[in-house]
């Protein structure tokens, strides 16, 4: 199996090389630092999260408040031969024993979950076996922008995902905006608490 970042870019998402600051921002993440990344949309952020993902042991957990962008995700991901699944509202309780039932035996490479449903007690616990057996890779927290209370995203949810950080300090984060000022940046640091997070702003010109 591809056990570099190159080479799984290139047979699992079939890409011949990583465009701009994506194997800087890979190669950060898969060390286990943090990273705050600003990126326009098409310019590959969920890569970023996805081939750290696969290279560090456990399952990478992507937080996101878009239903339709998990479909579309996972949907691509089991195309490719990626075990990824998601857990919001979309789907059965039946449905969502299935799927964390699959996390905690370590048969997923990525999970995406809703922020309300990630914050449930439940759930927590969950990735706290889980983080003890299989191992988790990494928390990638989508729409990042969403923490900012002066922005028309603004999902209070966010505001406590800070507890990722406090019960696993040991698990990277990576942050994923298309959207943020410089005082959004510095308040997607602070309600995160990213301050250590190495940040790689992208140009919003695209060819």
């Amino acid at each position: 199996m591809p056990d570099t970042a190159l080479s799984l870019l290139n047979h699992v998402f079939g890409y011949p090389a990583f465009r701009g600051e994506q194997a800087a921002i890979v190669d950060t993440v898969a060390a286990g630092g943090d990273a705050l990344v600003l990126m326009p949309t098409g310019g590959g952020k969920s890569l970023c999260y996805q081939i750290p993902a696969l290279l560090r042991p456990g399952a990478g957990i992507v937080v996101s408040p878009l239903i339709a962008l998990m479909q579309d995700q996972v949907d691509a991901l089991t195309q490719l031969g990626v075990q990824a699944a998601f857990l919001n509202s979309s789907i059965s309780a039946d449905a969502a024993r299935e799927v964390q039932g699959r996390l905690l035996r370590g048969e997923l490479d990525l999970l995406y979950v809703a922020p309300e449903r990630l914050l449930m007690p439940g759930f927590l616990s969950l990735l706290q076996q889980v983080q003890e057996t299989s191992g988790l890779a990494l928390f990638a927290i989508d729409e990042a922008h969403c923490v900012s209370q002066w922005g028309h995203d603004f999902r209070p949810e966010y505001r406590a995902l800070t507890v990722l950080h406090e019960r696993f300090p040991e698990v990277p984060r990576i942050a994923l905006t298309a959207t943020a000022d410089t005082p959004t940046r510095g308040e997607i640091v602070e309600r995160l608490a990213l301050e250590q997070a190495r940040q790689f702003v992208s140009s919003f010109d695209r060819a």
